[in-house]
Parts: C-alpha cells; sequence; structure tokens
C-alpha cells in the first residue's frame, strides 16, 4: 500500500498539535512573580460565602496565603500570626486571605478553635491553587506560599518557605515597602 505524503503530514500534525494541547491542560500554572498581574480568583469562605478577588482590586491590599492544612502546628503558627496582627494590617489597608484544600467545615472549626479575624477559602478542587502555581505535585495541598497583591491587580510580594514565622515578617516589611511606593 502506498501512502500519499500529503496525507499523513496533516494527520501527524494533528496528531501533535492534540498532544501539546493536552499536556497544556494538565500542566500546573506557573506561580506568578512579582510585577505580574494576579490571577483573579474566587473561592468560598468558610461560611460558604463567595469571596472575590476581582472585588477587591482598586480598592485593597490583599495578602492571599497558602497553607497546607488546617490545624497542624505550622499553619496554626502561621494563622495565629496573621490574626494576632491583623490590626496593623487592617490599618494599612490589607485584607488578610488564608487558602488551602480543607473544606468549609474544617475551616469554620480551625477559625473557632483559634479566634481567626479572617476569612478562609475552601480550595477543594485546588483551583485556586493551581492558578497560583502552589499545589505539591500530585497531591491536594498546597505549598506554604504568601502572595502580597497591590491593589493595582499585581502581584508585589511571594514568600515562599515552609516556615510559617517567615511570612508573617516578609510581609510586613512588603506592606511597609508597598504604602511607601
Amino acid at each position: 500500500m502506498k501512502v500519499n505524503p500529503f496525507t499523513i503530514i496533516p494527520l501527524i500534525a494533528s496528531l501533535v498539535l492534540t498532544a501539546i494541547l493536552v499536556s497544556a491542560q494538565t500542566l500546573p500554572a506557573a506561580r506568578p512573580k512579582i510585577g505580574d498581574k494576579a490571577p483573579l480568583v474566587t473561592g468560598k469562605t468558610e461560611k460558604g460565602k463567595t469571596w472575590k478577588l476581582a472585588d477587591a482590586a482598586g480598592k485593597k491590599i490583599v495578602l492571599l496565603y497558602f497553607y497546607p492544612k488546617d490545624d497542624t502546628p505550622g499553619c496554626t503558627k502561621e494563622a495565629c500570626g496573621f490574626r494576632d496582627s491583623i490590626g496593623d494590617l487592617k490599618k494599612d489597608g490589607v485584607e488578610v486571605i488564608g487558602v488551602s484544600f480543607d473544606n468549609e467545615e474544617s475551616h469554620q472549626k480551625f477559625i473557632e478553635k483559634h479566634s481567626l479575624n479572617f476569612p478562609l477559602l475552601a480550595d477543594t478542587d485546588g483551583k485556586i491553587a493551581d492558578a497560583y502555581g502552589v499545589r505539591v505535585p500530585s497531591k491536594n495541598v498546597a505549598r506554604r506560599v504568601s502572595f502580597l497583591i497591590g491593589k493595582d491587580g499585581k502581584i508585589a510580594h511571594v514568600t515562599d518557605s515552609p516556615q510559617a514565622d517567615v511570612h508573617l515578617t516578609d510581609m510586613k516589611e512588603a506592606v511597609a515597602k508597598l504604602k511607601k511606593a
């Protein structure tokens, strides 16, 4: 059987294009860097209310922090650090939002147990973590990464450290710099 090269080339091109499109859908998004436009995510709070980053754009600075799991030692230390600093952060026009793969019920218990005074988003499907490139590969858990998003909707600072106490210190310094700019 003789193969016509003019029919095989479009077939190969089609297969290659399909492979590229499929792989692009399965690869996690790249983590946004300083100066990048923040992905405009939407999520449900522990109370089931919809929270949209787009609603804060132009009005507030947003400290969006991702953490692995409710009520674990490091995550509790980090959340309580933000809780204890919320007064100063609010004075500076900063809204704190925590995000993990935990569900709304888990978030409610975590908030009640530690008297947290800011919302937690239930990212059970990982779409928010994926938009920010912080999902641990092949797992339903986020890395400990914090993003400071300016009123202009751009990433002003990123802290990527497994150590919980580093995030609060870095973010306070970044907020001070952002306010001076």
